[in-house]
């Protein structure tokens, strides 16, 4: 991909281009906690968006994706563009503009390697990329923080996705060997060490679409937000689950429905599972930090109640395979992938196994994604 990228820029726009590079990510532990101001574990992986970029003398930046194999020309002066794969470099724009940045007309080729489809947030590594490479080719002087905002704000204001921080805070900070728990409340993170020498990180995409995940995403949201108002009738200073205890939340369970009561008390636990399995890490545990795993797609499943028979199916196989140290579903539900952590000796005897019973219970055939914790937004020489 690299090198037809290259390629690409050279046939279309001639020499001089710099080449970059953004991520996608996975998220180890920490599902629907970032509306709640809890924590997210997320790790960039080692495939990426790749963009070629270059300064012009015109008035109009000439962009090319080599997925779409598509050219469009753009006033970034000018009206959103129809395509939405070039909004995301044009909204990227704006929202630089927007913070005092000037960024003269450019041409760019990209594309990259991320599995579509799979939720490893192609589009944030897209924006991360867009917005490092310009960021570093017009000495603007952003921070990768600043970069993560401006990525989110073009997912809000150009795309229509009112998304977290999480996908473009990964793509921007990642590095090789850790994962990243960022605090949502106050944007603050540590990198995790995340090394489990002898094991592969894999995903199972279940091929199911997440066709329910956008509308039960606000009833889930919503319901927090319900728990949250009965228990700051009682106490100060509660403005989201991450000021409320599990002893906190048990001492006004009468006032709840029981729907409200267990998805609070899934992003409580979520959240402890998260520093627990930290901790794990911290001390090279990492059959401790497997077991946390397999609690979080417990609670996904059976208290938010956002997984599916599919995803269970899977994580059900896991969780009774000598060698998986933990599986869980991932993303925002209904569909999507399964990741798991699985021994060297048991992998390709696993990874078969699911795929012929899945394919006999489902009649349908899993994408098997293997992705290694990678670097974050960078260079490349």
């Amino acid at each position: 991909m690299i090198t037809k990228i290259q390629e690409e820029f050279k046939k279309r726009y001639g020499d001089g281009a710099l080449l970059y590079a953004s991520p996608g990510r996975v998220n180890l532990i920490g599902e629907h906690t970032d509306y709640n101001l809890g924590f997210v574990l997320p790790g960039a992986i080692d495939k990426s968006i790749y963009l070629a970029i270059k300064p012009n003398d015109g008035t109009l930046s000439r962009l090319y994706s080599v997925d779409y194999d598509a050219t469009v020309n753009v006033d970034m002066n000018g009206e959103q563009p129809q395509e939405q794969w070039a909004s995301y470099i044009y909204g990227v724009v704006q929202e630089m503009k927007k913070r005092g940045a000037t960024v003269p007309a450019f041409d760019c080729v990209f594309g990259g390697d991320v599995p579509l489809g799979a939720g490893l947030s192609s589009s944030a590594a897209l924006e991360c990329v867009t917005g490092f490479a310009i960021n570093e080719v017009y000495n603007l002087g952003l921070n990768r923080k600043d970069l993560a905002i401006i990525g989110q704000m073009t997912e809000h204001n150009y795309i229509g996705v009112k998304c977290g921080i999480m996908d473009q805070f990964a793509s921007l900070f990642g590095e090789k060997g850790k994962v990243i728990r960022l605090d949502c409340r106050s944007m603050e993170y540590v990198l995790e060490p995340f090394n489990p020498v002898g094991y592969k990180v894999v995903l199972i995409d279940s091929m199911v679409k997440h066709t329910l995940a956008s509308s039960e995403y606000n009833v889930r949201r919503a319901q927090c937000e319900v728990g949250v108002s009965i228990i700051g009738k009682h106490a100060e200073g509660i403005e989201s689950l991450r000021d409320v205890s599990m002893d906190m939340l048990n001492t006004y369970r009468a006032e709840m429905d029981e729907m409200v009561y267990r998805r609070c008390r899934y992003v409580i636990e979520e959240n402890q599972r998260l520093i627990d399995g930290c901790q794990a890490l911290k001390d090279g545990d990492y059959a401790l930090f497997g077991s946390k795993m397999f609690g979080s797609h417990d609670g996904l499943s059976k208290d938010y109640e956002v997984s599916c028979k599919e995803l269970d199916f899977i994580a059900t196989i896991g969780r009774k395979t000598d060698g998986v140290l933990g599986a869980r579903m991932m993303g925002g539900g209904f569909g999507g992938c399964v990741i798991n952590v699985v021994n060297d000796a048991t992998y390709d005897s696993y990874i078969d196994e699911v795929k012929s019973r899945y394919t006999t219970e489902f009649q349908v055939t899993p994408r098997i994604i293997d992705v290694v914790i990678g670097d974050g937004a960078r260079r490349l020489e």
